[in-house]
This record gives C-alpha cells, structure tokens and sequence, in this order.
C-alpha cells in the first residue's frame, strides 16, 4: 500500500495473482501496461469526486478497474456518484482512440497498438455491466435512486448485481464445453469475487441503511440551502417505525404525516424527528404513534 495525493493506493489480492501469473508467463510489458491502464481509470474517478468535493481514503485496484473509497457515500447526490462512476470508462476510451490513432499513424506497432485499444475497451467495457461495485453497478444504483426509496434501491441493486454475477460464473464454465473450450480462469475468479462481493452487500443492507439514516442531516441542507420542497409521506399510526424509515428516499427531504388510527387527521413530523427516535430506539417494530 502507498500513499499518493493524500489517498491511500492498494493492490487487491485478485490483482497480485493476476501480477504473479503474467510475471510467471513472461508478459511483463502487458501487466505494466494493464496497470497504467486501470490506474489511469481510476484516477478518472478520484480527480471528478475531488471536483465535487468529495473526500477518497483509498482505492484498491483490482485487473479490471478498483474501488473508489469515500467518506459518507451514503448521504452524496445520485447524479454526482453517475458522474464519477461514469468518469473512469471514459478515460479508457480516449486512451484506446489514441492508441489505435497511433497505429493507423504509424507511430506504434500494429500490433500492439491493437493490443492496448483492445485492453481499454475491454477495460471499459467491462466496467459497465450493471454489477456493483463495478461502474456500471454504481449508474444502476444511481439510476433506481430516482425510481426506489434507498432502502429498496439497496436491495434490487443487490439482487441484480447477485444474478449477473452467478452468470458470469455458469457462462465461464459452460465455455469448457465448447469444441477447443476450456474453463475460463480470470472470468471465473472475477465472477466469483462480484457474487462474494454483492453477498455481504446484501447481508450487510441493514447496517448500511443505518448509516445512511446518521447522514441524513446532508440531505435537510441540502434541501433548505437550494428551497426544495418536503416530499410527504403519508403512514399510520399504528406502522413500526422501521417500516416508515424504509420508505424515505435518497434525495427528497420529508415531512412525514401520522395519520390517527381512526383516519380523523393526522400529526405532522419532520423526518429528524423519527430517525432519531428509529436510532435511540431497541425496537424497530413499535409503532410510530407510540414514539411521538
């Protein structure tokens, strides 16, 4: 691990196998050469989260891209996380315009130059299929931010990201039984570290909700520095509060109206009031009127 522009920079173990291997086979100039590609990819994320404002602690780089790491992503606007996620594809595309530019120029050899176009698209490529945490993953994500409450948005990112990435393992091994087939090693161990990777997302889904409920101070600024209006939510007295906590939404600030149990009328609190109510509370199945 080295430390570079006050972010911490790391190899991931799937990285390091990949380094041994090429350096057992004798491609040493296309595992530098793949290095300098997905770090330039990654610093497409880093320099556009930076222009937000966004605070990076580390990034792990694995053979296909990395992991951006950031402080407090739970509560940072879904169209900023489209725009960095989107940033580091792009870098592989100028990359492989110039590359294959400088082959038709005559200024590489044909061969390589095709060697490293091919690389970033593959790279970049690669990165937006709609499996987390890989960059099209994150758009995903981003994009049922604006169709599902955050708590939901967690739960199908997952489970889409879980299904596409149990694919790419059947697909890896169904290979083998093609004529002149064989299993196809590097698919496969990305395959299985996406679907480890999504499980503990999806188990962990309850903890980074809670997270994202300690950070949604952001979002009431937010909403009262550009005079937003307060989304409604409308729920029953007798609903636990962990089900009304489920329902609030990314970018929407809420006032929330408890309805009497008769459907008489209704108390109106602003969402502070019942996620902090929802965090000092043991049960999350107490019902709302109870709590105010």
């Amino acid at each position: 691990m080295i430390k570079w522009l006050g972010i911490r920079w790391s190899f991931h173990p799937l990285f390091v196998l990949v380094m041994i291997a090429s350096l057992a086979t004798g491609f040493f100039s296309e595992l530098l050469t793949l290095f300098l590609i997905v770090l330039v990819h990654e610093a497409g994320h880093v320099i556009t989260a930076r222009a937000f404002g966004w605070t990076v602690r580390e990034v792990k780089l694995l053979p296909f891209g990395g992991v951006v790491e950031v402080d407090d992503a739970s509560g940072l606007p879904a169209g900023q996380e489209a725009l960095v996620a989107i940033a580091g594809p792009l870098q592989n595309l100028w990359m492989g315009l110039a590359a294959w530019g400088c082959g038709q120029l005559g200024w590489w050899d044909a061969e390589w130059a095709e060697y490293v176009w091919k690389a970033n698209m593959m790279i970049g490529l690669f990165n937006l299929l709609p499996i987390y945490p890989l960059d099209g993953g994150k758009l995903l994500q981003a994009a049922f931010s604006y169709g599902f409450n955050y708590f939901a948005m967690m739960k199908w990112t997952a489970r889409i990201s879980i299904a596409l990435s149990a694919m790419m393992i059947v697909f890896s091994l169904l290979i083998a039984f093609r004529p002149n087939g064989g299993i196809q090693l590097n698919l496969l161990a990305i395959g299985i570290f996406l679907l480890l990777t999504n499980w503990t997302y999806y188990r962990n889904i309850p903890y980074l909700f809670v997270r994202f409920l300690m950070h949604r101070d952001r979002v009431a600024a937010r909403a009262a520095a550009r005079g937003a209006y307060a989304r409604p939510l409308f729920v029953s007295g007798k609903q636990p509060i962990g089900s009304v906590m489920r329902m609030l939404w990314r970018e929407q600030y809420h006032l929330v109206y408890v309805m009497d149990p008769g459907g008489q009328g209704a108390r109106v609190v602003p969402e502070e009031r019942l996620i902090d109510r929802y965090l000092t509370e043991r049960d999350p199945h107490r019902a709302v009127m109870e709590l105010i």
